[in-house]
């Protein structure tokens, strides 16, 4: 008989764990423990499965439990795993089992985060973390031909549902603390971001705090804030998340300065034959040279496979994260990657910035506008960060940029990439090349 390998949390990073485990030790016995009734599932895509852009929820479903089961890992849904005997090396769950392990994998991804105010339990109230969430609050606005939705939170997946929700003809009020949506990004950047809200006639309550939730007239909920009073069919509370560590913590783990379990770089946590994959783990900043906590589907995927690999007995290892990332607004393209310089100054460098506008086209074609800002150490004129907003390329162009922190590149390298050149893409001095060499000569 194989090693019993257990993963707690079916999502991304605990699936592919299992998959990738299996793969390379077909002796190991594996089992997922999910506490909801989808497994292997992905959450990013949910807002457009709510407006509608996506119709068939099993479309967001990677592999079901029957797939799973024909490669011999068996999958057990709506079971929650209470409890890690750490010293007898056992599983309990809810149901009563107890389960022992050989290897174990905590993937238990996030909570949302809900403000302390009142009427937050409130039946109409929704945050959105998991497709069972995306399926509630679907059937909810259908069942209400809901008209308005108010969304507490401005950004990702606030922005996000702002669009998912206006092709589902479906206005939104968006409350935010902020004056303008994206806080992470430039005020220049994140001012292209409002007029596109504005546009597409999004309203935006900036600099506001929502104070209460009650149950206004007919079917409607009334969302009072520092502000004045708004009214919604429903409310979406999308004001972040939080790492899910109550089983590790329980269990005697070693828990982040992040909040997050802590882990090397194999995934390996303080704990002997126990990892941790996703959102409710760590990754190191290769850029910042710190353990970081980043929730996103692409990071758990790579966790959840380097795991596998280790548990499955062909070592490797997960060399970090430099924080790219990225998001749709309607016509917008909105990316980052990199430090802001609040972060750079808190990792010790001596940060300097600036911002370009160009077009992400050469301009004898058309004019696509673009901005792009640059964030590099004054003392070596290494680049720290960046972040684009454009109606096309500011996704390319982070990317790219994502490379040339990996490698560790100065502005003066980056400012003669050989980057791929065609009127219909750039022009030949890309904005890439505009904004390193306009950033090197101010340092």
């Amino acid at each position: 008989m194989g090693n019993n390998f257990i993963i707690i949390g079916g999502g991304a990073g605990g699936a592919s764990a299992a998959a990738e485990a299996k793969r390379n030790n077909p002796s190991l016995n594996v089992i997922i423990l999910q506490e909801g009734k989808f497994v292997s599932y992905a959450s990013c895509p949910t807002p457009y499965y709510i407006g509608d852009i996506i119709k068939d929820e099993n479309k967001l479903v990677a592999r079901t439990p029957e797939k799973f089961r024909e490669r011999g890992i068996d999958v057990r849904l709506n079971t929650e795993a209470v409890n890690i005997n750490t010293k007898e090396n056992i599983v309990e769950t809810k149901n009563g089992y107890k389960l022992p392990y050989d290897f174990l994998v905590i993937g238990t991804g996030t909570n949302a985060f809900s403000p302390d105010i009142p009427g937050r339990d409130l039946p109409g109230v929704y945050s959105l973390r998991n497709l069972e969430d995306a399926i509630q609050i679907k059937s909810w606005l259908r069942e209400r031909r809901a008209r308005r939705v108010v969304i507490i939170g401005g950004g990702f997946i606030g922005l996000e549902m702002s669009e998912a929700l206006h092709a589902a003809e479906i206005s939104t009020t968006i409350i935010h603390k902020y004056p303008l949506p994206a806080n992470r990004w430039d005020k220049e950047l994140s001012s292209l971001m409002m007029e596109e809200l504005q546009a597409y006639q999004v309203e935006f309550i900036g600099n506001a705090q929502a104070k209460a939730i009650e149950a206004g007239a007919g079917k409607a909920l009334k969302v009072t804030t520092d502000e004045g009073v708004y009214e919604g069919d429903m409310v979406l509370l999308a004001v972040g998340v939080r790492p899910n560590t109550a089983l590790a913590k329980a269990a005697g783990l070693t828990i982040g300065k992040t909040g997050a379990i802590a882990v090397n770089f194999s995934q390996h946590t303080s704990m002997e034959n126990v990892y941790a994959v996703g959102d409710c783990c760590e990754s190191w900043n290769r850029v910042s040279r710190r353990w970081v906590n980043v929730p996103l589907g692409d990071i758990a995927n790579k966790q959840g496979r380097v795991a596998g690999r280790n548990i499955g007995g062909r070592p490797l290892m997960f060399d970090g994260i430099v924080g790219a990332q990225s998001f749709r607004l309607f016509n917008l393209e909105c990316a980052a990657t990199g430090l802001s310089e609040k972060e750079a100054l808190a990792a010790g460098y001596t940060p300097i910035s600036n911002i370009t506008w160009g077009s992400a086209m050469a301009p004898t074609l058309g004019i696509k506008k673009i901005g792009l800002k640059l964030t590099a150490d004054k003392s070596s004129g290494k680049l720290l960060g960046a972040q684009a907003v454009g109606v096309a390329g500011a996704v390319a162009r982070i990317n790219t940029l994502s490379v040339a922190l990996w490698t560790g590149l100065t502005l003066d390298e980056i400012g003669y990439l050989d980057l791929a050149y065609a009127p219909p893409f750039s022009a030949a001095w890309d904005i890439i090349h505009n904004a390193a060499q306009a950033l090197r000569r101010i340092i």
